[in-house]
């Protein structure tokens, strides 16, 4: 699994990069705060494959990082990505920024 820092997701926001971010907190969490990108709660990655993107990276987040860990672990055993990064700590590390 590959994971980014909050610093280096910092840098790419700033500036600008191509890049897809998934908040798989619930709706509420997302509701209450969050990084960007679109939210699609854990219980329905699965089925929202379709949204997540294969041409750039794709950036996976959660509150401390373990939902979005067990997420991105079955999407590349089951679908063979290659292009999602873990956000390492989570929403709450990046909050510290």
């Amino acid at each position: 699994m590959k994971f980014i820092s909050p610093i280096e997701l910092s840098e790419k926001l700033r500036d600008k990069e191509d890049i897809q971010l998934i908040d798989v907190r619930e709706s509420y969490e997302f509701e209450d705060g969050s990084i960007g990108g679109i939210n699609i709660p854990l219980d329905e990655m699965m089925t929202s494959v379709d949204r997540i993107s294969t041409s750039k990276d794709v950036i996976i987040y959660c509150r401390s990082g373990n939902r979005s860990a067990a997420i991105i672990y079955m999407l590349e055993k089951k679908l063979k990505l290659n292009n999602l990064y873990n956000l390492e700590r989570g929403y709450t590390a990046y909050l510290e920024l």
